[in-house]
């Protein structure tokens, strides 16, 4: 799953990843409201790409609730956002399964998807 609030993103990532190996199914969500309705309706993905600056509910605030639910709290997350500051990438880095700074080339995103998934 892919939670970031700009649908360029969300489309640029769904079909790099989609393209570049076929055993992946990307679902995409405008909103950390979007990503729990999702959640709550049985769709629960092995990772989950999370942008951390987005309007109502953040990154940070998602990832507090799903780790919080014991139904989601094994699913693993890396951060893929636009925050490069040291006070963000050093508290999200040791909280997350990987950190990934946009912008980003689509064949590194999948390597360090499938490194967080081992």
């Amino acid at each position: 799953m892919v939670v970031d609030d700009e649908s360029d993103i969300l489309f640029a990532i769904k079909r790099g990843l989609e393209a570049f190996a076929e055993e992946y199914k990307i679902i995409g969500a405008n909103s950390g409201r979007e990503c729990f309705e999702i959640l709550k309706n049985g769709q629960v993905p092995d990772l989950i790409l999370l942008d951390i600056m987005m309007p109502e509910m953040n990154g940070w605030d998602v990832f507090t609730k799903l780790k919080e639910n014991p139904k989601w709290k094994e699913i693993s997350v890396v951060f893929l956002t636009a925050r490069t500051d040291q006070y963000s990438k050093g508290f999200g880095t040791p909280l997350a399964n990987d950190y990934i700074e946009k912008p980003f080339e689509i064949d590194d995103l999948k390597e360090r998807i499938d490194n967080a998934l081992k």
